[in-house]
């Protein structure tokens, strides 16, 4: 499991922050957990929704951003990162294969 435990490393060093948190999903909606419990339960499935939409869209703009926001989008289309650095990729030449 150490390429898993690792695995921040493939990502830029900027990004490394926000990716050792210990739990991003439960952060997001402890606002919502919080409010239910004040009010014991939304009522109906809809209600809840509604209010689990409306607390999460306040919340956001608290949100901290993420640092390197240009580097989202060389992540996003496969770059290979080592250690934090981005590894150019080399050029390589077509191989001709023999007929």
């Amino acid at each position: 499991d150490l390429d898993v435990l690792l695995a921040f490393y493939d990502y830029p060093a900027e990004h490394w922050v926000h990716l050792r948190t210990t739990n991003p999903i439960e952060s997001t909606f402890a606002t919502v957990r919080h409010r239910t419990r004040v009010t014991k339960g939304p009522g109906s499935r809809a209600a809840g929704l509604a209010m689990a939409f409306k607390l999460i869209e306040a919340a956001q703009a608290r949100w901290r951003a993420v640092n390197a926001p240009h580097l989202v989008a060389l992540v996003r289309a496969g770059a290979v990162f080592e250690a934090g650095q981005l590894v150019e990729r080399p050029t390589t030449t077509p191989v001709n294969q023999a007929a």
